[in-house]
């Protein structure tokens, strides 16, 4: 541990002298560990050059890992400090899942469990559990996460909607109305359009528009009167009761995919994760 961090705080500041500052250490200190580090290794790390310690193109690499490990480390440190009576769930969310479903509903799950943390990170796309050093996700689509466990946390159901102020301007009263509108879409559901249109019975429309990567400013663009936002129902159903938007014909039909709690199969029986598994399940029941 110690190479490594030698190693890292010199990848970072430039120089065995302001590493060792940083580590408090003494420079001689720090150069001899990086060279025992070298030695382990086989190969050199860093190039000489005029006083100046320049890393190889094989340090930067190592360093990118090596710096996300230290990291995990810290935390993980921190955290037993923090809660040394229970455990931490580091949790992949969707943005607007997380802030709209999940955060609301994480009180019931504390006061149930007071001793498990729950850390929070946003993720639009899968990812390596490894590589990230996440527990489990909360992800869209279907159950096909490689080497992982699943639960589904519901079918997703879609509803159009825009403000009331465009519909004063563009009246929808049936599919055929949308014929020359602002229709927003999402990256990650590029078919949601077609199974909305499937749902009113319609065939599907190959119009286009605004292309979001979030929902958050899909729901913005729409409140301004920009267009016509296609939204899960759960995020829909919050701006209709408010007023800014209005469902267009036929609310809550069936999406592209469904909402799923994912883990790897290693941490199958973590106990934080177990017990959010548990809770989720319950919640959803």
């Amino acid at each position: 541990m110690s190479l490594l961090a030698a190693f890292d705080a010199v990848l970072r500041t430039g120089s065995t002298t302001a590493a060792a500052r940083d580590l408090q250490l003494s420079q001689g200190t720090v150069s001899r560990l990086v060279k025992s580090l070298e030695g382990q290794l086989g190969q050199p790390l860093f190039e000489r050059r005029n006083r100046r310690l320049v890393p190889t193109q094989a340090a930067i690499a190592y360093g990118h890992d090596i710096a996300r490990a230290l990291d995990l480390i810290q935390r993980s440190s921190m955290e037993v400090v923090a809660n040394p009576e229970g455990g931490t769930l580091s949790l992949a969310i969707l943005p607007a899942f997380g802030t709209r479903w999940l955060a609301p509903r994480l009180g019931r799950f504390q006061s149930a469990h007071p001793g498990v943390t729950i850390n929070l990170a946003t993720r639009i796309r899968p990812f390596s559990f490894a590589a990230e050093g996440l527990d489990a996700a909360i992800h869209f689509g279907t159950d096909n996460w490689p080497e992982a466990g699943h639960l589904k946390i519901f079918d997703e159901r879609i509803t159009a909607c825009a403000a009331p102020g465009f519909l004063d301007r563009h009246p929808v009263r049936t599919t055929d109305d949308l014929e020359g509108l602002e229709l927003f879409h999402l990256e990650t559901r590029p078919t949601a359009w077609a199974a909305w249109f499937r749902g009113q019975g319609a065939a599907p429309s190959g119009a286009q528009g605004m292309l979001f990567d979030q929902f958050a400013p899909m729901i913005q663009a729409a409140i301004a009167g920009l267009g016509v936002a296609l939204l899960p129902t759960y995020l829909a159903d919050a701006e209709i009761a408010a007023g800014r938007l209005v469902p267009l014909l036929k609310p809550a039909v069936p999406g592209t995919g469904s909402y799923w709690l994912t883990w790897p199969d290693a941490r199958a029986g973590y106990a934080p994760l177990a017990a959010f598994r548990q809770w989720l399940a319950q919640e959803v029941g």
